[in-house]
This record gives structure tokens, C-alpha cells and sequence, in this order.
């Protein structure tokens, strides 16, 4: 997913409105009696209910609405994203993100179609559930069989680091989980969040999210203060963990892709689809930068 250019480039405080709103409000739909966990929807809040959250948290909202619930053209904007929020993870996200069964179908699939000669880590499940990591595994022989035989560090050991006239500008906090063409001076990084076998929502899965939004946050400085431009992707997958139990996330997602902290963001099969893309992106900047 490529973010809308609506919602792109608005101040800090319109996604601070984002943020209080959806916690107070709620990011979902509440369950109907009997119906099964992971069925209610994103959640659009009303003018109504954006007011009453505001005057239980004692905030202002006049600068979302008048009293006679008109809203204003911040108001307005709002409630464009909420709608468009909802309408893409619903409508769109919701069947891209694979289950267990599926991933092993399309990475079995891609794997005797392409032969790959790259990494294909293992997952850290123990027993019956040791098996590839599917969506790494997926992403690794997509990003091989596009880059034009280019090199690529699927597997970075090391923080990323950007130079300059051979000095290090800016390092890292973490390792992102690959950088093409390598870890130094990289084109693109992106960060790989699977969870097939997850029973609930954790903090390791919660953690996961806000890495990715530390690693956004650097390189949007990098490239403030340094004219430096790092692409910078998240992709996940598992259909019952941010489906079933990470909606909340999965909107604090989107909203980091309009916060600008992530380029794009591949929900499950998007990946197959997108990626190929992606890469031949990349790899059309490497080979101009080699001139």
C-alpha cells in the first residue's frame, strides 16, 4: 500500500487528534452477542461521539466541529480518514493477510517456479510448527529474482549506516531485518513482521510495530537534516493475529504510512504482487548511482 496523497503532509496535531480520537472512541466495531472474535470492523466515529470523547478527556473540540455539529475543514479531514482508514483495512488489507496453510501454498509455489539460489531462514517455532518463514522466505526470493543479480543483504547482521565522503553521518538504533544493496549506504530497508502461529496479540508483536516506527522517525531526521533518502518498508502477515487481535494496530499502521515513517506497507499477498516492483525500483537507482 502506497499512502493517499490526501492525507499526506498534515501537521502533527491533525494525527494527534487521529490518535485521541481512535483511543477514546475505539478502533472497532464492538462484537455482536455470539458473534465470532474477529468480526467487527474498523471503526468510523461520528461527529457526535468525537465530541463526547473530547469533553470525558476535558479537550476542546471546536476546532473540529461548531455547536451545531458543522464540522470544520480539519473536522472534515478527519472524518475523510477515519472513512478511509476503515474502508481499506475492511475492504482491502483484511483478505490480502494470509493464514498459515496459505503463506506455505504461495511460498512453495514461488519457491519451485524460481529456483532461488538465496536465504530461506527457518521460523523460531519448535516441533510440528518449525518450517520456513514463509514471508521472509517470499520476500528473499522476490527480491532476488528481481534485482538484476545486484547484491543484497537479506539477512543484516549489523546497523545501517549511511556515509558521507567516507564518514559515517548516521547510524541505526536497530538492525532492520534486510537493506539492499547491503547495510551501508543502503536503497532501501524494510523491516518483516510474520506471526502465523501467535495465539494473541503480545507485547513481542506490539514491540514489533513500534520498531518500526523508531527506525521511521531516524530516517525521516536522516533525511531533514542530511538530504540522505532511505526507502523504508514494513511488511507483515498473519491473518488471526492482526486480524483477529491487532486491528488497533493495523491502524496505527496506516497511520504511520501517512505520517510518513514508512514508504509503503505490504499486508500478506500484497507482497507477491507489489514487491517485484519494488525491487526493479531499486534496482534502477543502483545501477544510475553506478555511473
Amino acid at each position: 500500500m502506497i499512502p493517499d496523497a490526501r492525507f499526506l503532509k498534515q501537521p502533527r496535531a491533525f494525527w494527534a487528534d487521529v490518535r485521541t480520537i481512535s483511543q477514546a472512541v475505539g478502533y472497532t466495531v464492538r462484537r455482536r452477542k455470539g458473534e465470532k472474535r474477529g468480526k467487527g470492523e474498523i471503526r468510523v466515529p461520528s461527529l457526535d461521539e468525537i465530541r463526547a470523547a473530547y469533553e470525558k478527556l476535558d479537550l476542546r473540540w471546536d476546532h473540529l466541529m461548531n455547536r451545531a455539529s458543522v464540522p470544520t475543514a480539519t473536522g472534515t479531514r478527519l472524518l475523510d480518514y477515519f472513512s478511509f482508514r476503515a474502508e481499506l483495512l475492511n475492504k482491502t488489507v483484511e483478505p490480502l493477510l494470509m493464514d498459515e496453510p496459505r503463506a506455505k501454498r504461495v511460498f512453495n509455489q514461488l519457491r519451485a517456479r524460481l529456483k532461488p539460489r538465496c536465504p530461506i531462514p527457518m521460523n523460531k517455532q519448535k516441533g510440528p510448527k518449525r518450517a520456513p518463514a514463509y514471508l521472509t522466505g517470499i520476500i528473499n526470493m522476490l527480491v532476488e529474482a528481481n534485482s538484476g543479480a545486484l547484491p543484497c543483504n537479506f539477512d543484516p547482521r549489523e546497523l545501517t549506516t549511511v556515509t558521507r565522503g567516507g564518514f559515517p553521518v548516521r547510524t541505526l538504533a536497530r538492525r532492520v531485518d534486510g537493506a539492499f544493496p547491503g547495510a551501508v549506504n543502503p536503497i532501501a530497508v524494510w523491516e518483516v513482521k510474520e506471526y502465523y502461529y501467535t495465539t494473541t496479540f503480545g507485547s513481542r508483536v506490539a514491540d514489533g510495530v513500534y520498531e518500526s516506527l523508531l527506525d521511521g522517525m531516524e530516517l525521516e531526521e536522516l533525511r531533514e537534516h542530511e538530504n540522505i533518502e532511505v526507502r523504508h518498508y514494513l511488511m507483515i502477515d498473519g491473518h488471526v493475529t492482526w486480524w483477529r487481535d491487532g486491528k488497533s494496530y493495523l491502524c496505527r499502521i496506516v497511520d504511520m504510512l501517512h505520517m510518513s515513517y514508512v514508504d509503503e506497507v505490504l499486508f500478506g499477498y500484497e507482497v507477491v504482487e507489489r514487491l517485484p516492483t519494488i525491487v526493479k525500483e531499486w534496482t534502477a537507482i543502483a545501477r544510475n548511482v553506478a555511473k
